[in-house]
């Protein structure tokens, strides 16, 4: 009767070790658990779009801008021209004064420095009315040339923003 209760013991015992090996082996595999569990754990750095959701952001940004762009354009355009009539109207207002103050001068020299046209119209009679009407004839003439040259300015800037209206669209 000995022997078979020593062959169950042998047998349980060699099941014992058995399972004590399992647990050991089973107990390291398990311990690297939360460091696998790191290294394997996937981090996002880049996400990957389709082509096709690229293309759409990309047109919505474009048709969102391209009317501001636009606006800005024609705000800056418009300034532009404004400011490029009004530096071609003072470069013509300039001239124009620049010859008044000419002529001024050539008719101080006529009528004599000291003396103003009412006493030379006094003085001399007829003679100092055709000189006074002449003075007022080139002035009229001066007005004329200056309206003249800034309707042929405004005309150009016309004939300009009908070209640039014409090359936008």
């Amino acid at each position: 009767m000995a022997n078979p209760l020593a062959d169950c013991v042998s047998s349980l015992r060699s099941s014992s070790h058995l399972l004590s090996n399992s647990i050991s082996i089973l107990d390291s595999g398990v311990n690297d658990f939360p460091r696998l569990a790191k290294v394997l754990q996937t981090t996002k750095h880049f996400e990957l779009l389709p082509s096709s959701a690229l293309s759409a952001a990309q047109s919505r940004l474009l048709s969102s801008l391209t009317p501001e762009f636009n606006s800005l354009l024609s705000r800056v355009e418009t300034h532009l021209d404004r400011l490029e009539r009004r530096e071609q109207n003072l470069i013509a207002r300039c001239e124009l004064l620049e010859g008044r103050l000419s002529m001024s001068g050539e008719d101080a020299e006529a009528f004599g420095k000291g003396a103003g046209p009412r006493k030379s119209i006094a003085a001399e009679g007829d003679g100092s009315r055709e000189a006074l009407r002449l003075k007022q004839l080139r002035t009229k003439k001066e007005r004329l040339a200056y309206a003249v040259e800034r309707l042929g300015l405004q005309a150009q800037q016309r004939e300009r923003q009908l070209r640039l209206s014409v090359a936008a669209q």
